[in-house]
């Protein structure tokens, strides 16, 4: 795409929102409209040194655009409420799934590409694997109203005749790194067990309540913040490459390699040069029945849609978040 293209992002005070946006600057893009709720001043690092053309809040966007006569190229829709302990059903329902047909009915108005965030959320307790095809939406039971959100509105795209140009859900697995110093208790463990390693030198754990699962053995496919960001803005520049553009759809975003939440942790301590020390405490009763064990994405959509890159390591991973921003509080 032309460096003067336009671009909107939503959730773009975010974690993924904002780390997508300074990608984009990293690539030469500045022309960017972020859009997000920005009454919080605890985001407010995460975009303030960003180059962008203007922001604009998630409830007027609509109303600014057709104000403004924007002309819009591209869209990453990577806002929404993500909090999985937020059990009001009617929360997630306006943010992830209302606000997002307006979204995608915009874009296929306007015939925009559209890439949004879907979630692994999705799959529940992986009763039906972690494959992205189509065919198993029906069937699939999320453990939270976050992921039956999610669901949902997947479901609704694919039954939609009126489509973007092209689209593609991307169901995030894991997501670690930078900028997600606001996220409090809905932080990754990565965040969570470095503070912990900081303040009393050892990281505690849920404890299994599975007899096939030793305790810190659960498995998470993990993804570094770097590699969601960079498949977005492959599917963004291939959006326009004539011949090459990916199948429209959904696609797994994870490393395709499960790890359990002992490696990550045991990874924090070599890259701060500590000795491992681990404890288990009981999974809060309230999360405890809608806990995944684990979880592993199916990549074999994407690389046959021709994503080609190697995924970061774990160990490299943690080892990159933890030495290049959770130990001076920077920010991506």
């Amino acid at each position: 795409m032309d460096k003067q293209s336009a671009i909107l992002v939503t959730g773009a005070a975010g974690f993924i929102g904002s780390c997508m946006v300074g990608y984009l600057n990293k690539k030469g893009y500045s022309n960017i409209i972020i859009s997000d709720d920005f009454s919080r001043s605890d985001k407010l690092d995460n975009y303030k040194s960003k180059k962008y053309h203007v922001q604009v809040e998630r409830e007027e966007l609509f109303k600014w655009i057709g104000e403004n006569q924007v002309s819009i190229d591209f869209v990453f829709h990577l806002g929404a409420r993500t909090d999985t302990t937020e059990f009001d059903y009617s929360i997630h329902e306006k943010l992830n799934v209302e606000y997002s047909k307006k979204m995608w009915k915009f874009c296929a108005e306007k015939k925009i590409p559209l890439v949004y965030a879907s979630s692994a959320a999705t799959y529940g307790g992986g009763e039906f694997g972690y494959s992205d095809s189509h065919e198993i939406l029906d069937k699939l039971k999320p453990l939270n109203p976050y992921g039956v959100s999610k669901n949902e509105f997947d479901k609704w795209a694919l039954q939609q005749n009126a489509a973007p140009p092209f689209w593609a859900g991307l169901k995030f697995f894991n997501v670690y790194g930078p900028n997600e110093y606001h996220k409090g208790r809905m932080a990754s463990v990565i965040f969570h067990a470095f503070n912990q390693i900081q303040e009393k030198g050892k990281v505690r754990l849920f404890r299994s309540h599975r007899p096939d699962f030793k305790d810190g053995e659960q498995l998470r496919d993990f993804i570094y913040v770097n590699d969601v960001v960079a498949v977005c803005y492959w599917f963004m520049e291939k959006s326009t490459e004539p011949g090459k553009v990916p199948g429209s759809g959904l696609y797994n975003l994870g490393t395709g390699k499960a790890r359990s939440f002992n490696d990550q942790v045991s990874a924090i301590f070599t890259a701060l040069g500590k000795k491992v020390n681990i404890e288990y405490f009981d999974t809060p009763v309230d999360i405890r029945d809608k806990y995944q064990y684990f979880t592993e994405a199916d990549m074999n959509k994407l690389r046959k849609a021709g994503y080609k890159e190697d995924f970061w390591s774990l160990e490299k991973g943690v080892e990159d978040y933890v030495k290049n921003f959770l130990s001076g509080h920077k920010y991506y």
